[in-house]
């Protein structure tokens, strides 16, 4: 079975995209981790299936090199609504079906995506530093230095604790550089190393930043390794709506695979 495919990038997270609103992809976990590696198969922070939605416009879908079903990938998301917007599946707005829900976007331009999100949890603190779920769990640490941190030894150490061995964590090292700007390394649960950037745990770690009182502002840039990503959203008594995020979705190339 051949199945065509597009490589997109989501400010340095790479992605497998497939349209599968025909629902002929069946594979195996192993295969999807196989398919994920860049030494043996076509390498990604993921794979992203575009599924048939009985209500909106389409449902997404994200896998994780392990070969696992993923919780909300923001950056992978993005990646979706850029190719649904270039294969004519959706026009400028679009509403879709996520794993916590329906988020609607908007495509700012080809290479650009505004996106809903959504805060699922109350933030709470605990020894490391702040947790919340804002599609995945994140677990935001506020460091002085994001340059010297071991994020992938560092991240994993704290992932595989007994803390959150069982459910898993994304684990973010956020550091101000102003009341604007933050630059962001976060090491991602199911991928397991750091990547190039993180929509839910940029998502993540501007609403901590503003809970704890490092920033005041509502329009925050967060700067991570692959590209920046803009976090908007609207506070009041600490409780927080109209959440965004907005950042670039490239297709880097266009491909096809024999099953």
């Amino acid at each position: 079975m051949k199945i065509n495919f597009s490589k997109y990038s989501g400010a340095g997270n790479n992605f497998i995209v497939i349209d599968n609103r025909e629902s002929f992809f069946n594979l195996a976990k192993e295969q999807i981790s196989r398919l994920l590696d860049i030494n043996i198969g076509i390498g990604g922070d993921g794979l992203i299936l575009i599924n048939k939605s009985e209500k909106y416009d389409f449902k997404i879908a994200h896998y994780t090199p392990d070969g696992n079903l993923g919780s909300l990938c923001g950056n992978g998301t993005r990646c979706g609504i850029a190719y649904a917007y270039k294969k004519s599946i959706i026009k400028i707005d679009t509403i879709f079906e996520a794993y916590d829900g329906v988020h609607n976007a908007t495509v700012v331009d080809d290479e650009l995506i505004e996106m809903q999100m959504k805060i699922n949890s109350k933030i709470t603190k605990n020894d490391y530093g702040l947790w919340v779920d804002t599609g995945s769990p994140h677990l935001i640490i506020e460091t002085s230095n994001t340059d010297v941190i071991d994020v992938e030894k560092e991240g994993k150490l704290i992932r595989y604790s007994d803390n959150f061995k069982e459910n898993g964590v994304n684990v973010n090292y956020v550091q101000k550089i102003s009341d604007e700007v933050f630059k962001i390394r976060t090491y991602e649960r199911g991928v397991e190393y750091e990547t190039m950037a993180c929509g839910t745990g940029s998502t993540a770690s501007a609403l901590c930043m503003n809970y704890i009182g490092k920033t005041t502002k509502n329009i925050i840039k967060m700067k991570c390794l692959g590209g920046d990503l803009t976090i908007k959203f609207k506070e009041k008594d600490k409780e927080y709506s109209e959440i965004t995020h907005i950042g670039p979705a490239k297709e880097v190339f266009q491909g096809s695979f024999q099953i």
